[in-house]
């Protein structure tokens, strides 16, 4: 919308049908997990663009990235964010940088190199007035970060391994086909699948306190959103199951990660009730083992919505936005 805040101008993807447009945005007014969209679409498919609660959107086609010109759509010195995964580095994301109009690029996946990772609420004061490319890391690696970090910063975690149950993406198969990745070719609604992930590695890198300290996997189950990190962790303080969660509820309510952290304690919630949250992460109370200084943390987390929620916000910090918030 208007205003002084972040605005959406231009999404480019390639074209798929000569109605693509349409698709769009029928795809936009629908969604099988969210709901419909609360407000209005309209397409002009003679000017290829979306209007969403008036707010005009230009549609670019183009299989190539460095070829586009944005100032002849009126955009400059625009902040792009790219979600295709193609280039994890600066050389691949700088060709975004050739383009007119195109000031800073944020990457949606965690990043390569020396590209910085950040996680909202943890390292986002380390962006820079000249960092023209960023990472904005995975949404499991902002799942777990905050809550990793307010650990350690009153236990201190000696090691640990971290085990994420993710829903299925679109990078698995409906049904058993050939993909590149070991075990991901089989049916994702059918199977619970074992795979890598680098959120243990790239949360050292948003929190450099862990580098070393952890391990981690990934089991793909046959859910289409929201997902839950298991934090098995070895701490240098002893505590009890009962003391470390009225800390991190402390920690979601009235510390400065209330963003980034949620809290609840009820005995009846399941992964559907967390569609939605707003937060990197929540962590379950009822779930929480506790043995001396060996604690089991177990983190929902809205592996779409509460992962734009933190892209959002490191947009907002790298465009020198601050919305308003009420005071705590």
């Amino acid at each position: 919308g208007g205003g002084d805040g972040l605005r959406l101008r231009a999404i480019v993807v390639r074209k798929g049908a000569e109605n693509d447009l349409v698709k769009r945005a029928s795809l936009l007014r629908r969604d099988s997990v969210h709901g419909p969209f609360d407000g209005t679409i309209t397409i002009d498919e003679e000017n290829n663009t979306l209007t969403a609660n008036g707010n005009l959107i230009q549609v670019i086609y183009s299989n190539d990235p460095a070829s586009i010109d944005y100032t002849q759509y009126g955009i400059k010195n625009a902040l792009l964010v790219d979600n295709t995964g193609k280039w994890r580095d600066a050389e691949g994301l700088g060709q975004h940088l050739k383009c007119p109009g195109i000031d800073r690029v944020v990457l949606t996946a965690p990043g390569k190199g020396a590209l910085k990772n950040i996680v909202h609420g943890i390292n986002h004061t380390d962006i820079g007035a000249d960092d023209k490319i960023i990472s904005a890391a995975s949404c499991t690696t902002n799942a777990i970060v905050p809550v990793l970090k307010a650990v350690n910063d009153q236990y201190g975690i000696v090691n640990g391994h971290v085990e994420t149950v993710h829903s299925y993406t679109n990078d698995q198969n409906l049904i058993d086909n050939f993909h590149k990745g070991s075990r991901r070719g089989r049916s994702a609604p059918l199977n619970m699948v074992i795979t890598e992930t680098g959120a243990a590695t790239a949360a050292a890198k948003a929190l450099p306190v862990l580098k070393g300290k952890l391990t981690g996997n990934a089991i793909r189950v046959p859910t289409p959103n929201v997902s839950m990190a298991i934090l098995n962790l070895n701490l240098e303080k002893a505590t009890t199951r009962e003391e470390i969660n009225e800390y991190l509820r402390q920690m979601a309510m009235h510390s400065d990660l209330q963003k980034q952290i949620d809290f609840v304690s009820s005995q009846e919630v399941v992964s559907t009730d967390f569609v939605g949250s707003r937060h990197a992460g929540v962590v379950d109370a009822e779930a929480t083992i506790c043995n001396d200084n060996r604690v089991v943390l177990y983190v929902w987390y809205d592996n779409e919505f509460g992962y734009s929620c933190q892209v959002v916000r490191v947009m907002e910090d790298m465009a020198g936005v601050n919305p308003p918030a009420f005071p705590r």
